[in-house]
């Protein structure tokens, strides 16, 4: 199975898609400055409660104050709360707690207003980012993540990832976790861990250190509001949590975000920098992986699946809804049941992609073609689950009910990717008339002559797109021989996907947009 992994940096942000054999699987993106993703710890200042919600909002710098339950402050508040207090003073001179004296842990049941004070500076780290008009989710039971584990201060548990089944591997995990961490520390071992060697595990375990001991120190002096440590950018946060996947090939458009992932690669896994690419074609790296026409395909109301089978994803404030069908699916001689089987398979495996690539979270309920077989209501359940394992974001999944539909919950940290898949027409802006297409074909050509007479140009190239690109390089004399007859000099004519049929663009000889 192939997997990629590429990614898209610009102005405006990075976008990173998944490709698992050329299929897009997980799409993310973040805006430049958005901040607030998960894992980063802030230091945040309480403003108020909800005692009805039994919870606080903290102001952690974003223009919406952040959401703190009572359940996520964890058993080790108050003694998160010392280290602040004493680092912020200047004590704490590192992230040492051999020394710490832990306070009591907290009663499960309790009020927050008694933990928490108002106008109170506190350690948070988001675990939910801003979504619509909601502030980031809080929690400060802090956790620092790494290659192969979870840190977590202030206990002294080690735990193994539950996908690691094998009794000896666990137990062999377990008991290096136990000799390599410190006092007042616990440690969780990540699915990554399986198998990899003494060496492997102590240098992640050192990195995570170093990390928790920059919280601290940054912690001294700190305005509310102010980051206290960063998971990076998402794309190190993606190859992290993501590096037990063997990756053909990961490409990026950017060669100073290059050079940074393969510092971080060197670091994370150094036999995956052979697979990082740069990319250096004029044509943008989603069109030329041929992601921005999936995404188009995949994003809209209906899904279209092969076969002839279609979903239909309709989204509500309270849930969301998918309705399958059958559409043009032949049916060949099957039963009815094995028929309905055949099309509900198809669907959800499409199903369980597309909750991973939009990550679509809360209720999902799905409406599937009625089965009357038991046998087959189960076997409906057991694909879906399947084609979910691989799904990182927790979920559960209920049988199919009698009335043919199936639930699933599942946990979004991140925002819905919701992409708009119409556009408003770029030749007639949606007053329903464009310009006669040859006074677009007049208006190249006088803007050629233009720039070959007058603009002292030796060497340009028009991008158009594809359909315009044919105009003007196909036939003999094609247009853009005739332009070389005339004046001496050739026009490179290449062409852009992205482009609309009217939309053309100028470059002279050192690839900068001409401007006319």
């Amino acid at each position: 199975m192939a997997n990629e992994l590429i990614i898209d940096f610009s102005s405006a942000g990075e976008r990173i898609a998944l490709l698992r054999d050329k299929k897009l699987v997980e799409l993310h993106i973040e805006q430049s400055g958005s901040g607030f993703s998960v894992g980063d710890l802030y230091l945040g200042v309480v403003k108020k409660f909800k005692q009805e919600l039994n919870a606080a909002f903290v102001d952690v710098g974003y223009h919406k104050d952040a959401f703190l339950h009572y359940h996520d402050l964890g058993p080790n508040i108050h003694s998160l709360n010392k280290l602040t207090r004493i680092a912020l003073q200047g004590g704490m001179k590192s992230g040492d707690l051999s020394d710490f004296k832990l306070e009591p842990e907290t009663q499960k049941t309790g009020q927050i207003n008694n933990t928490l004070k108002k106008g109170q500076k506190v350690l948070v780290q988001v675990v939910k980012e801003p979504i619509s008009s909601k502030g980031p989710r809080l929690s400060m039971e802090v956790s620092i993540a790494g290659k192969y584990f979870i840190m977590v201060p202030f206990i002294s548990t080690v735990s193994v990832s539950k996908k690691i089944e094998e009794k000896e591997e666990r137990q062999r995990l377990k008991n290096l976790a136990l000799s390599l961490k410190g006092p007042n520390f616990g440690l969780i071992c990540r699915t990554a861990a399986q198998g990899q060697t003494v060496q492997d595990l102590h240098k992640d375990l050192i990195e995570l250190q170093e990390r928790w001991d920059k919280a601290v120190a940054n912690l001294h002096n700190a305005k509310p509001g102010q980051v206290i440590l960063s998971d990076g950018n998402r794309s190190h946060m993606v190859l992290r949590d993501l590096l037990s996947e063997k990756f053909t090939s990961i490409v990026t458009n950017d060669k100073s975000s290059y050079d940074e992932l393969k510092n971080y690669l060197a670091k994370l896994s150094p036999e995956m920098q052979k697979s990082l690419k740069l990319h250096k074609s004029k044509e943008s790296i989603f069109s030329h992986y041929g992601i921005d026409k999936q995404i188009k395909m995949l994003f809209g109301k209906t899904v279209n699946i092969q076969g002839g089978v279609y979903l239909v994803i309709e989204h509500t404030e309270a849930l969301h809804v998918i309705d399958v069908n059958s559409g043009s699916r032949q049916r060949s001689g099957e039963a009815q049941d094995d028929y309905a089987l055949g099309v509900n398979i198809e669907a959800a495996k499409e199903i369980a992609r597309q909750l991973r690539l939009r990550d679509m979270g809360g209720i999902i309920v799905i409406d599937f073609i009625d089965l009357r077989n038991p046998a087959h209501k189960r076997q409906l359940t057991e694909v879906l689950k399947n084609e979910m394992a691989s799904d990182r974001a927790k979920h559960t999944i209920l049988p199919m009910s009698k009335f043919g539909l199936v639930q699933i919950t599942r946990q979004r940290v991140r925002p819905e990717m919701n992409i708009a898949t119409s556009e408003e027409c770029p030749m007639c802006h949606g007053n329903g008339v464009i310009e006669a297409s040859i006074l677009l074909d007049e208006e190249i050509e006088q803007t050629v002559e233009q720039l070959l007479k007058f603009g002292g140009h030796k060497h340009i190239e028009l991008c158009v797109h594809p359909y315009l690109h044919a105009f003007y390089t196909k036939g003999i004399p094609s247009k853009q021989q005739k332009w070389f007859l005339k004046h001496k000099k050739w026009v490179k004519v290449t062409e852009d996907k992205n482009y609309h049929y009217g939309e053309y663009r100028f470059f002279d000889a050192n690839e900068e947009e001409i401007v006319i």
